[in-house]
């Protein structure tokens, strides 16, 4: 594909104010930039590896690298919901949330993810959402949540808390997590929230908990140079 919507959306980018802070890795470890003026190497979604919410067509796809005892991930979490409530019902834009959990900085959190798979284990996207909802609106973030609470979060949404509780005990996500956490920093994440937007195989990296307003601009700067119209969801995006 034609690399025609980098630009201007990089352009809007480089003018956009960046909120908050960023938990930083360490760039001697991390490939890549995050800046917003380059193209990183990031996987396109994959129904069977990936939790979606929104079209799965959706010609501009937010893909977001989150730790769930981040701060600013909370806050760029409400952010989400905020631009999917804009566009989620014109089809146009969906929101693919993976993890990157900094266990260095939050031992609880590659748990939490954990256990975010596991409620998606039982029901679908649809959970896995709602459950991180759950996570976010009670932790205290910086590592403050009970993680005896993840099972009681899980039963709050409606599923089996036994099943649950086995899953987690598994420790049957534990690679899956991982593997995220390697996809975050080969696609050059360097702290949380890493933020980027894909149309195609293009992408742009923003940097850190963007506000509402920068993220509208980015996203109406792509979505001004798609000239097709996404193909509607022809099933229900989650289950």
């Amino acid at each position: 594909m034609q690399s025609s919507y980098v630009l201007p959306i990089t352009i809007v980018v480089a003018g956009a104010l960046i909120a908050g802070a960023v938990f930083f890795v360490g760039k001697n470890n991390t490939p890549g930039n995050t800046d917003g003026t380059a193209k990183t190497d990031v996987r396109a979604y994959d129904p069977s590896l990936d939790h979606i919410l929104g079209n799965p067509n959706a010609a501009v796809k937010v893909v977001e690298y989150a730790d769930l005892e981040c701060p600013y991930c909370k806050t760029f979490h409400t952010t989400m919901h905020q631009i999917m409530d804009h566009y989620g019902t014109s089809g146009d834009v969906a929101w693919i949330y993976r993890h990157f959990p900094l266990g260095q900085l939050h031992s609880k959190a590659p748990q939490e993810a954990a256990a975010a798979e596991c409620a998606a284990d039982q029901g679908g996207d649809v959970a896995f959402y709602k459950y991180i909802d759950k996570v976010y609106e009670v932790t205290p973030s910086s590592n403050g949540l009970d993680l005896a609470q993840l099972p009681v979060l899980a039963g709050q949404i409606g599923l089996d808390v036994e099943v649950f509780t086995q899953c987690l005990s598994s420790g049957k996500f534990a690679k899956k997590v991982q593997n995220s956490y390697d996809e975050a920093i080969a696609a050059g994440g360097q702290g949380t929230p890493h933020v980027i937007i894909m149309v195609g195989n293009d992408s742009v990296t923003l940097q850190g908990s963007q506000p509402y307003d920068s993220m509208r601009a980015a996203i109406d700067a792509v979505l001004g140079q798609v000239t097709t119209p996404a193909p509607a969801a022809t099933a229900t995006t989650t289950q």
